[in-house]
């Protein structure tokens, strides 16, 4: 979701920076909200990459007491996204 809201705040940037030539007056810039907008856009899509790629691990622990009887399991799962 983040990489497709980086993408779409880049293209909406870039149609404000270099499509629409209106003139408000001067009280408001479309070129710089549009330069703005596209430098959000490629923030936003760095960091999604980043944290999709990234490693992800989990544990879970599991305890059954039986009587008298106590018996832990454990479980580690890991995934890494960049595995050949």
């Amino acid at each position: 979701m983040g990489i497709g809201t980086g993408i779409f705040l880049f293209v909406v940037g870039a149609i404000l920076a270099f499509a629409i030539n209106v003139d408000l007056g001067g009280a408001v810039n479309l070129d710089l909200i549009g330069y703005l907008l596209m430098g959000a856009g490629a923030i936003v899509f760095l960091i999604s990459l980043v944290l999709v790629t990234r490693k992800r691990s989990s544990v879970e622990t599991v305890r059954h007491v039986d009587g008298g009887e106590e018996r832990v399991t454990q479980r580690e799962t890991r995934s890494d996204p960049i595995e050949p």
